[in-house]
């Protein structure tokens, strides 16, 4: 699959963010965890050069939580302050002011030093389409501050939000970078819902999803769709996976007229199932190995 999606809204918003990168004291940078490096933007670290930062493992809830132990620790050594959250639930959220005054520390005692006392934290939150980001500053700020969707770009353009007198936000509209050079994150950033579904080839999608969960979580895989032992996989060609999906399609009711298992449906249930959390806890990608 080659993914690409680039709306031109999201131009105008890299602009805006340039132009008020200068106002910032902290990025906050929402990342799924599920796939915490392919879901950064690449061209935040190159904004945000001099800024103190924070990575938020938004839906951690929805990932293993040996691997969420894991990118956090990955992330500190970049040089990163994180914590994992579900902005959903409001999981984390209260960690976060104090992680906030320990990032942005040297630039609180600068301000002192200069006389300047109780000036709130400008942070910005980043993050690329549809990783929660409206989700996150709703549940923070205890009140609907801005619009929320569960799909990607609802928010068009930036707003400020006063949280309190040590923190103020800069909501900034999600944004992903002209062309993915690796087509492997493009192929997990459409797993997570961050690419408009409207583009993709969904059962080449949910075959990709079955090909990787078959590899990496054998066992959830059988439990949420378990062989009832009379269709023998290997034996029905090389494509194991569209062989799974057509058996899936089977053992859901998935079924056209005259019995034939109708595989787009199959497809739509297997990517539900997946983004919806029902196939368990999973992480999609791991941290980079040391050298």
């Amino acid at each position: 699959m080659n993914i690409q999606w680039y709306p031109g809204h999201m131009t105008k918003a890299k602009r805006a963010m340039k132009e008020d990168i200068r106002l910032i004291d902290l990025i906050i940078e929402l990342v799924d965890a599920r796939v915490p490096l392919a879901s950064r933007n690449p061209d935040i670290d190159e904004l945000g050069k001099g800024k103190a930062r924070l990575i938020l493992l938004n839906k951690s809830d929805m990932a293993s939580e040996q691997q969420n132990e894991a990118w956090m620790s990955w992330f500190r050594k970049q040089g990163f302050h994180v914590v994992k959250i579900n902005a959903r639930t409001g999981a984390g959220l209260k960690q976060i002011n104090a992680v906030v005054q320990e990032a942005c520390r040297e630039k609180i005692e600068r301000d002192r030093r200069r006389g300047i006392i109780n000036r709130p934290v400008r942070a910005m939150v980043v993050g690329i389409p549809n990783v929660g980001k409206s989700t996150f500053i709703n549940s923070f700020a205890g009140k609907a501050c801005t619009k929320t969707g569960n799909k990607p770009g609802v928010t068009k353009g930036n707003q400020w939000i006063r949280l309190n007198k040590s923190l103020e936000l800069l909501d900034t509209p999600g944004i992903l970078w002209p062309r993915f050079e690796d087509q492997q994150v493009g192929l997990l950033l459409a797993f997570i819902g961050s690419i408009n579904d409207e583009i993709l080839n969904r059962e080449e999608l949910a075959v990709e999803l079955l090909r990787f969960l078959r590899k990496y979580y054998p066992e959830t895989l059988k439990e949420r769709y378990p062989d009832d032992g009379k269709d023998d996989l290997g034996s029905r060609g090389e494509d194991g996976a569209l062989t799974e999906l057509e058996r899936i399609a089977r053992l859901r009711g998935c079924l056209m007229k005259g019995g034939e298992p109708d595989i787009s449906r199959a497809a739509l249930l297997v990517i539900d199932d997946f983004r919806s959390g029902k196939l368990g806890r999973i992480t999609l990608e791991f941290p980079p190995e040391e050298r």
